[in-house]
């Protein structure tokens, strides 16, 4: 071997370790950059005619195992699912209030009911009241404001869910962008024979953030170029980008709700123009259409139940009462027309009382003689001291003719329609809260402002009253009761989204509300920590495998700089020995 080959090969050896000391200075600055895989240069030798001629830098490449990377994309969307979720229904729970020991204590729905129940213990007791009823009215105002709350915070999170969805979508159209970017990038590098490996980890790192958002399938082709393409197979990434679109409703309310045929109150998430919203599969996006169209609404239907039937069933007693003094005016809640027909049974008293319950005037109306609640109106209007009409809203209103009297009404054995409603409360005459849903449940207005007028006396339904005897009795504590016996009494309730068919009393209804909401959310922690374990897990993995281990690579990066020091000193031998030889040469010629 000739000193020039000699010379040639300690150089390539040179070159070739500086190539390696570089790609292990990168691994070891880069240990720490998510999806940074381990580098390594691969050095071949060059031999030339059989004789050997240096060495040489292939490529650089990483090594990284497909199916872990597949596996941990997929936990990815499982995760991102997982955490969305749990984030929600933890914000989702603490719009319930907290519970407490006793009564007193604690601030849900069932806390809230039984201080409630509390006031109308207490008015039991003296019914005429004015401090009592004050009392009983603002617990009540408290349990229906706490549900018109609880419904307002619910929709805001279907709000927050739907603009959510929205972010959650322009982030993936940066990544698939991204992957675009990449794959050209990855193309040129490797048709001009340069390493490709850090952009290859750069457009993994930006799959995977893909995959946490939505559920992806993807393969490589032979040209390097990554394609993705969602759970439906729409593409996503192929020969260009196929970006997702989304728009965000403006107000979203109770009955805004998505639909894949129009119409629908929520936009549908499109890719070339086909709606792919319910073939997400899983992801944060998924998760989020899932809570904005079900787990929310669901929450919402629980809250309707209980306010519903907690209307229905206060509105039930306090038909049967009447304030003392009586009001001049009662109006009706339910919307009806002239034409409306009444179909009806039973007797129902009408009275005109004055201010201390005395009658003034009354008369009993058979209600199987009226076809219409128009012919009702009219028989009313009839009755001396009484007028009686339907207001531009559809209310039936009936008011005493002289402003110093008041209407006083016993529904007796009346009985509408096939739900067998007494007059009063079908008409809605003398309902005490108003709102049929959580969102627009309230206390009447008028007695929200004026708590006397909360009825705790009841028109007498003796035959024959005489005119001047005390028809309403101001220690009648027969509504109190009931009121209250009411809301601890057993009530049936229709099964709804996480709580089955059930009889049970207001407060305990409300509590397996709070705890169906809890258990939900306390899953969706224990969920997220397991999915969370296992990701971590699959990433360790990942990492130990192609990820850098900075022991290693400090450690070849010492050997390296040996192994180039040896080189450069055998280069200076070598270059000792021509100009040795030289001189000889020169030498000898002289």
């Amino acid at each position: 071997m000739s000193i020039n080959s000699a010379a040639y090969i300690a150089l390539s050896g040179m070159m070739a370790t500086q190539v390696q000391m570089s790609v292990a200075s990168a691994n070891i600055s880069n240990a720490g950059t998510t999806g940074y895989t381990e580098k390594t240069a691969q050095q071949e030798a060059v031999v030339n005619g059989g004789v050997a001629a240096g060495t040489t830098i292939t490529g650089i490449s990483s090594s990284v195992d497909a199916f872990l990377l597949k596996s941990l994309i997929a936990s990815g969307s499982d995760t991102g699912a997982a955490k969305t979720a749990d984030n929600y229904l933890d914000q989702l729970q603490s719009l319930y209030g907290t519970t407490g020991s006793s009564d007193s204590s604690g601030t849900s729905l069932g806390n809230t009911i039984a201080s409630f129940e509390a006031a109308l213990s207490s008015l039991e007791s003296s019914p005429n009241s004015a401090s009592l009823k004050e009392n009983a009215v603002g617990a009540l105002d408290q349990v229906v404001s706490q549900l018109r709350e609880t419904s307002a915070g619910i929709q805001q999170l279907r709000g927050n869910a739907d603009r959510d969805i929205a972010k959650t979508v322009s982030d993936v159209n940066q990544q698939l962008e991204l992957i675009g970017t990449l794959n050209t990038q990855i193309q040129q590098a490797s048709a001009a024979g340069q390493s490709t490996a850090d952009l290859v980890d750069q457009r993994n790192t930006a799959l995977q953030a893909v995959a946490s958002e939505m559920s992806v399938s993807y393969y490589t082709t032979s040209s390097g170029a990554l394609q993705v393409y969602s759970k439906s197979g729409q593409a996503l990434v192929d020969s260009s980008v196929h970006e997702l679109s989304y728009t965000p409703a403006s107000t979203v309310t109770s009955s805004t709700t998505y639909s894949a045929t129009p119409p629908s109150g929520f936009s549908g998430i499109t890719v070339n123009g086909i709606d792919i919203t319910s073939q997400l599969g899983s992801g944060s996006l998924a998760e989020l259409v899932t809570l904005r169209d079900t787990t929310l609404p669901d929450a919402q239907t629980q809250l309707d139940s209980l306010a519903s039937q907690l209307a229905s069933t206060l509105n039930a007693v306090s038909s049967q009462g009447t304030a003392l003094p009586p009001p001049s005016t009662l109006t009706g809640s339910a919307e009806v027309t002239a034409g409306t027909a009444l179909s009806a049974t039973g007797t129902v008293r009408f009275a005109v009382a004055d201010q201390s319950g005395n009658l003034v005037s009354y008369q009993d109306l058979d209600l199987s003689s009226y076809s219409t609640v128009g012919d009702l109106v009219s028989a009313i209007n009839g009755i001396s001291g009484l007028s009686a009409s339907i207001d531009s809203n559809g209310h039936v209103v009936i008011s005493s003719t002289d402003s110093s009297d008041g209407v006083a009404i016993n529904e007796m054995s009346s009985s509408v329609g096939s739900s067998g409603e007494g007059l009063v409360q079908w008409l809605g005459l003398n309902d005490l809260v108003t709102g049929t849903s959580a969102s627009d449940i309230a206390v009447r207005p008028d007695i929200l402002d004026n708590s006397s007028l909360l009825g705790t006396s009841i028109l007498d339904s003796s035959a024959s009253p005489q005119t001047g005897a005390q028809v309403l009795s101001p220690g009648s504590s027969t509504i109190a009761d009931d009121l209250y016996s009411a809301m601890i009494g057993d009530t049936k309730f229709s099964a709804v989204p996480g709580i089955g068919a059930t009889t049970s009393s207001f407060a305990d209804y409300a509590a397996a509300i709070v705890s169906s909401v809890a258990t939900q959310a306390s899953q969706a922690t224990t969920t997220y920590n397991n999915k969370q374990a296992l990701q971590s897990s699959l990433s360790s993995t990942m990492s130990s495998e192609s990820g850098v281990n900075l022991d290693e690579e400090t450690a070849r990066l010492s050997t390296l700089q040996n192994q180039y020091s040896a080189s450069a000193e055998l280069l200076q031998v070598l270059n000792q020995m021509f100009s040795t030889l030289l001189t000889a040469v020169q030498s000898a010629v002289a």
